[in-house]
C-alpha cells in the first residue's frame, strides 16, 4: 500500500505485530522530512509521535522566542519559506504557522499520542517496535526524535531554599510568569543568553552565570553573518572536514538573536546596564552559590570567536574582491573588576532560578549496539553499523544544518535513498532464496 493511503488512528489499538517496512520514531521536522521522501518513493511507513507533531516548538519555547537564523534558511522539503521577509527572523507564532503548513503539505502517516517504549532486533531479522498502542514489526527504523530529551538540572538544586522557584529553560514563558524579585539565569548558550535578555529588557534584575558559549555578530560589513557564511560554504562542510571532527557535536551554539530584526547579544553591554555576571556555577554552601573565577576568561574567549568569524569574512571579501563596508574589530565595552566567587541568594533577593544548561539524550528504549560510551549514537550521515537503524535530526549529523530547518532535508533525502536501496536488496535476497528453495 502506498504510504499516502495510510490513515492510522491512534484511538484504535492495532493488531499485534502488524508489519511495516519503515518505522519513523518522532514527529518533529526530522520525522516529517523523512516521511516526505519515503512517500515520494512509495515506501510504506508510519511516523510515531508520543505527543503531537512539532510539539517542542510550542511547549519548549518562550513567548518572545524567534529564530536566530534568517527565514530564507527555512528549507524543509517541499516547503521552503515563501513569506514577505526572507532576511527577517520568524517569531514563535510565525514558526508554528510555518510548521503547520509543512505538516499539511507532507500529510504523513502519523500516529500521535503513541509512545515507542522499546525497539529490539528480531532473531529472524527486522525489529519489534513496542508502543503504547500495540506492537509493530519493521524492517527499518529511523530514529528522528532528536537528541534533546531530558532537561539537565544539577543535583545542588535539591538543596536550595524551597522559597526559590526553579525552572528549566523549556518551562520559561515570559518575565511576568516569575515571582517578583531578582532572577538567576544559569548558562549562556542560545537559550540562556536570550532569556537573560528577555528578562533584562523587561526591567528585571538579572544575575547570569556564564559558561564557555561563543558568540557571533548578527550583521557585519553590510550583511547578516549567516549570509556571509553561507556564501563561504560553511554550512555545506561535513563533520569529517570540520577542524574539530566529531568533537564539534559537543560544542555550544553561538549566542546571537533575531529579536527586533536581529542584533548582537553583548553580555558586557548588559553588565554596563546593571546585569550581574559570574563565571561557571560550582556549588552551594548552604547560604551562597559559589562560582569558578572564569568570568573574564569566558568573556574574552567569546569575543575572540566573534572577531575570528569576522576576520574569516574579511579574508573572503578580500580574496573575492567584494565591495563591502570597511572591516571592524570588537573592543570590550566593559571589563569585570574582579571575578565574583559567590552569590548570597537571600541578600541578592533571588526569588527564581532558570536552568539553561541543556538536555541529555535518552535512547534507553532502543536496544541496539549503536551508542558510544557517552550514550550518543555512532553513525555516518545517520547510517549506523547495524543494518536497518538510522538517525536523523541530530546536531551535526552531517553538517551544521542537520538539526535545523536548513539542512534536515538533505539528510532525510540521503537516508531515504539508503532505505530504498536496503529494502530493495532485502527483497532481492528473499526472491533469490525462494527461487533456490
Amino acid at each position: 500500500m502506498p504510504a499516502s493511503t495510510i490513515t492510522p488512528s491512534p484511538s484504535s489499538s492495532p493488531p499485534a505485530h502488524r508489519h511495516i517496512p519503515v518505522a519513523v520514531i518522532g514527529g518533529g521536522q526530522a520525522g516529517l522530512s523523512i516521511s516526505y521522501y519515503l512517500k515520494q518513493r512509495g515506501i510504506d511507513h508510519l511516523v510515531f509521535e508520543k505527543h503531537t507533531a512539532m510539539h517542542v516548538w510550542e511547549t519548549r519555547r518562550w513567548d518572545a522566542f524567534c529564530l536566530v537564523t534568517p527565514n530564507w534558511q527555512c528549507q524543509l522539503p517541499g516547503h521552503p519559506y515563501e513569506g514577505p521577509d526572507p532576511h527577517g527572523f520568524m517569531r514563535k507564532p510565525e514558526i508554528l504557522d510555518y510548521l503547520a503548513g509543512f505538516r499539511k503539505a507532507v500529510d504523513a502517516p502519523l500516529l500521535e499520542g503513541v509512545a515507542v517504549t522499546r525497539v529490539s532486533r528480531r532473531d529472524e531479522g527486522g525489529y519489534d517496535v513496542v508502543t503504547s498502542a500495540g506492537t509493530y514489526g519493521a524492517d527499518q527504523v529511523v530514529v528522528a526524535s532528536g537528541g534533546y530529551h531530558t532537561p539537565i538540572i544539577p543535583r545542588l538544586a535539591e538543596r536550595l531554599p524551597e522559597t526559590i522557584m526553579q525552572i528549566h529553560s523549556e518551562q520559561y514563558r515570559d518575565p511576568g510568569s516569575l515571582p517578583d524579585g531578582a532572577v538567576l539565569v544559569v548558562g549562556s548558550g542560545q537559550s540562556g543568553a536570550q532569556i537573560a535578555e528577555d528578562l533584562h529588557l523587561a526591567g528585571r534584575k538579572v544575575h547570569l552565570a556564564i559558561g564557555n558559549a561563543p558568540r557571533c555578530a548578527r550583521f557585519y560589513r553590510g550583511r547578516d553573518v549567516v549570509t556571509w557564511l553561507a556564501d563561504m560554504k560553511y554550512y555545506e562542510m561535513p563533520v569529517e572536514r570540520h577542524p574539530l571532527r566529531e568533537g564539534v557535536r559537543d560544542n555550544t551554539n553561538h549566542y546571537v538573536t533575531g529579536r527586533d530584526g536581529g542584533r548582537d547579544i553583548d553580555l558586557r553591554k548588559f553588565a554596563l546596564e546593571g546585569m550581574q555576571l559570574y563565571g561557571v556555577l560550582e556549588g552551594y554552601d548552604g547560604t551562597a552559590l559559589t562560582f569558578r573565577k572564569s568570568l573574564r576568561k569566558s568573556l574574552d574567549e567569546a569575543d575572540r570567536v566573534y572577531n575570528g568569524i569576522n576576520a574569516a569574512i574579511d579574508k573572503y571579501i578580500a580574496d573575492n574582491g567584494i565591495d563591502a563596508p570597511p572591516p571592524s574589530v570588537y573592543a570590550p565595552v566593559w571589563e569585570p573588576e574582579e571575578d565574583p566567587s559567590s552569590l548570597d541568594l537571600a541578600a541578592a533577593g533571588i526569588t527564581s532560578i532558570i536552568w539553561c544548561i541543556g538536555f541529555q539524550p535518552d535512547f534507553r528504549w532502543l536496544d541496539a549496539p549503536v551508542f558510544n560510551g557517552a550514550g550518543h549514537p555512532k553513525h555516518h550521515r545517520g547510517v549506523t553499523a547495524i543494518e536497518g537503524i538510522y538517525f536523523l535530526g541530530l546536531p551535526w549529523l552531517h553538517t551544521w544544518g542537520s538539526g535545523r530547518f536548513s539542512g534536515v532535508a538533505r539528510d532525510a533525502l540521503y537516508l531515504a535513498d539508503r532505505i530504498e536501496e536496503s529494502l530493495k536488496a532485502g527483497g532481492d535476497r528473499r526472491h533469490e532464496l525462494a527461487a533456490a528453495g
